[in-house]
Order: C-alpha cells, then structure tokens, then sequence
C-alpha cells in the first residue's frame, strides 16, 4: 500500500475527525488508522475485528489505532498482535502526534457533505455511557475558529456543512458568556449566505435553544432533519439513565417544530433492554417510535460497559436485550415504510454522493439518474420506493 488508509468506525464525528487524520497523513505511506468507538461492548469487539482485518489486507503496514477504545480499552488492544502503536484520543487531531509536520496541507474536500466538528467531549455522567472517559469534558470551539472551518469546506465546493460533536447542543457552555448554540448556527448562516444546506448532527433536545428551535421551524437552509438523542421512551428509565428530559418534552419539542414545518423528519438514538427494563417499560419504548414518528431509527441493544453505574443494575436477559431490539427495529421499518410512501410524487432537491443516490433535506435516500456528478444539488420526483430507496 502507498497511501494511508484511515479506518472508522461508530459516530459521525469520527467520519469528520478521520477526515482530518487523512489530511495529516497525506505524505505518509504504508499506514494504516482504526479509528475506533466504544460506545458499546459489541463496538470495542467490531474495533478488534477491523483490527485484524486492516492487518491481514495490510500485513506490511504500520497499524496504528486512535479514537474512544484507544483510551477506554488502552490496554486490551495494545495487546493485540495485531496493532503497532496507540494514538491517545485526545490527541489524534495534534500533528505531533503522528509525527508529521503541523503544516502539512489539507486534501480537498469531498463536494459533498462537509462534517465540521464544533465540539468535542461530554460533561454529563449518562448511567450507560463511557465516552466522557475517551474524549474528556467538553471543549468547543469558538465561533470564529467554526467560522474558518466552514469556509474552508464551501471554498472546497462542498454544498452541504454537517455541524457535528459529541454533545453538539453544550456547544458554547465553555466560552465566555456562555452563549447558546442557536447563535453559533445562525453566524454561520449569516457570515455564507451562498451556503445551500446546513445540517445539524444528533442534539439533546432538552437543550435546544429558542433560537435554534425557531431556526429548525423557519430557516430554509436548515435542513427540515432533527436527530434526537432520545435514548428511551419510559420516564422512570430515563431517570435510572440519568437523562435530563421525559417522554413529554420530547414530544412537545416534536410537535412544536411539525406544526410550523411539516416536513420535519425525526430521527433518534434508542437503546433496547435497559437494566430493570420490565415489558411495560418496553412497549413505552416501543410507542415513543410512533408518537415522534421516528424515520431515522438508531436502535441499540444494551451492553454492560465496566465501570458505569448501568453495569451494577439488575441486566435484562440477553436473549430478551435481542428481541426487544428486533422490535424496535421493527416499528421503525414500519413508521418509514409509511413515510417513504407519502413522499412519491413529490419534488425535493437532492444532493448526490458517489453512489448514484442522493439525499433530501429531510435525509430520505433517492437514487439519481446515471451520471450525476456527486456534489450537485438536483430537483427529483420519486415515483416508487423499492428497499427503502426512493426512486
């Protein structure tokens, strides 16, 4: 192999921060990144298998891993055969990590969606999660530094920015005056008027603020695209999660944007089989999925990860973890089988990748004629939906 080839795995902002490494490692050769997750016990054992295939495909390569398991499992896989070298998580972005030179020079963009990574790391102590352990308390960046990210991303022709973090809407909580998350967003309408598409990557929806919201409702740039991270559908496990909003406030938060965009299309993170989890408490899980009328379901079944609170709880059955994620994915299938239905016959702009296909601004996947150039924005009128593509 001559060029590197960065491997990621889990969230959007490691697709974003992978980016950044490739850029990095532009001059390097024989490397191999896994960009690891481990948000899950079964996302540490996909970085394992990545792991190993990367060595197998790359047996001459030097492997080097980064990301969360980097430092939650820092030991586990240093261990392996397999792997050269560990890069902290924290410092993956930091040249000198790598031993290249801090001004080595950025690749071009993709020309299509640009993943601008306006904050990093979580102060909140959620029961089920470890990922304040890989990434460290929250850091945001400044409104200008967002500023110059941006423009770097539309000067490279991409038409569409995705702001993404690890808990975006804290974004500001560290600067000074503290200031909310809607203000970044709208500086970064204002400053790019050019800008076709603003995307938001998953938001707590407890801390959507004013401005935010009434942006999600009015902005015609802001894609009609709210991805929550919900997590549950029962309050009482909710509470045991040590989440900070209820079943309500999602709802309201829903209806209050469908009813001045009707177009809005929700999407949530969900885990199946939360500890004391009873049959009850899943059916609320299960009918959160049809009040918000989820289209873009991330379902997750639950795993105990060491060291967290929710490992210590009484487990749901693994057996039973399985099945109730199965009905989850279910009901999603079903409430966007519905929804993909409703959209045949009507007119959406749609941005191609490189995969003849393309996506609305409410995220639905549409295929495109041959020969579309990925980047371009086209206006499309699916007529049939064949696999959950619109076509």
């Amino acid at each position: 192999m001559n060029a590197p080839e960065v491997i990621s795995l889990g969230c959007r902002l490691n697709i974003s921060e992978s980016e950044r490494i490739r850029d990095m490692l532009a001059g390097e050769t024989g490397v191999v990144v896994v960009n690891s997750c481990a948000v899950t016990s079964e996302a540490v054992r996909q970085t394992r298998q990545a792991i190993r295939r990367a060595r197998r495909a790359n047996p001459d390569a030097r492997l080097l891993v980064t990301g969360c398991a980097a430092d939650i499992e820092r030991e586990q896989l240093a261990a392996m055969p397999e792997v050269d070298g560990l890069v902290e998580n924290t410092a993956k972005l930091d040249p000198r990590a790598w031993n290249v030179p801090e001004s080595a020079p950025p690749r071009p963009a993709s020309r299509t969606r640009a993943f601008v990574t306006v904050q990093n790391g979580c102060d909140h102590a959620c029961t089920f999660c470890v990922i304040p352990q890989g990434r460290g308390p929250s850091r945001s960046l400044s409104i200008a530094e967002v500023l110059r990210e941006v423009e770097r991303h539309i000067d490279q022709g991409a038409p569409e920015v995705v702001l993404t973090g690890v808990d975006v809407t804290s974004w500001g909580h560290d600067l000074p005056d503290r200031p909310a998350l809607g203000t970044m967003v709208q500086a970064v309408l204002d400053a790019f008027p050019q800008l076709p598409r603003l995307r938001m990557s998953s938001l707590d929806g407890i801390e959507i603020d004013p401005l935010l919201e009434e942006l999600f409702a009015q902005e015609p740039r802001v894609m009609p695209h709210l991805h929550l991270s919900l997590q549950h559908g029962h309050d009482l496990i909710l509470k045991r999660m040590k989440r900070r909003h209820s079943r309500a406030d999602a709802i309201a938060l829903v209806e209050r944007l469908k009813a001045r965009r009707p177009e809005m299309a929700i999407g949530a993170d969900l885990i199946a089989g939360f500890p004391t989890e009873g049959d009850a408490m899943h059916a609320e899980n299960r009918s959160i999925i049809h009040a918000l009328d989820i289209v873009h379901g991330h379902i997750f079944p639950y795993s105990p990860r060491p060291g967290t609170p929710a490992a210590r709880m009484p487990q749901t059955g693994r057996a039973t973890v399985k099945q109730r994620a199965a009905d989850l994915r279910g009901d999603v299938a079903a409430v966007r089988t519905r929804w993909l239905d409703g959209l045949r016959g009507q007119s959406m702009d749609v941005l191609a990748e490189r995969d003849g296909t393309g996506y609305a601004p409410n995220f639905a996947r549409i295929a495109l004629p041959e020969g579309t150039p990925a980047g371009s924005i086209v206006t499309i009128t699916p007529q049939t939906v064949e696999e959950g593509l619109l076509k």
